[in-house]
């Protein structure tokens, strides 16, 4: 590929990255699957990049391919055996004066989205990144409707999670 091509991707991926970032600590349990999804999603965008035409928004297209690279390695590693995941072990000395509320109900909200399936996941992350139904579809290839209705039912999935 030329250098005029490689530049726009690289600054492109600079100024989105925090989108790839969001979906690896959504499907990752440690800093070094973080590092490696990362990593897997940055080839698959750069692979994939010559054939992005422009018809959408690139962090639109950016969304499609690193949710469609985090599902499929999702859906791989579920085969594997699970170990620990490193922050579930708090090595964390609190100040007193510090309030970790809003660290926690995130915590506790990143945990009940990863329950959820790989589909619902990706929608409640389209939902909470305040992408429009229109957008979420267009992102996850299915109908607007379609969008709306399995919305509702991960919101109620997450209800169940979170108030048992």
């Amino acid at each position: 590929m030329n250098k005029k091509l490689e530049h726009r991707f690289v600054k492109l991926l600079e100024t989105n990255q925090n989108i790839v970032h969001k979906i690896c600590r959504l499907y990752t349990n440690d800093k070094d699957a973080h590092d490696d999804l990362f990593q897997e999603i940055t080839i698959q965008l750069w692979r994939a990049f010559p054939k992005f035409r422009g018809d959408s928004k690139f962090s639109t297209w950016m969304y499609r391919v690193s949710l469609n690279t985090a599902i499929t390695l999702y859906r791989k590693s579920k085969r594997q055996i699970d170990t620990q995941d490193f922050e579930s072990i708090s090595f964390k000395i609190k100040s007193e004066e510090y309030d970790d509320t809003t660290e926690q109900q995130l915590k506790l909200m990143y945990d009940a989205v990863k329950k959820l399936n790989d589909i619902d996941k990706a929608l409640v992350f389209l939902y909470l990144e305040d992408k429009s139904y229109r957008e979420i579809s267009g992102t996850l290839g299915i109908s607007e409707v379609n969008a709306r209705v399995k919305m509702n039912r991960a919101k109620d999935k997450l209800r169940k999670i979170l108030n048992p």
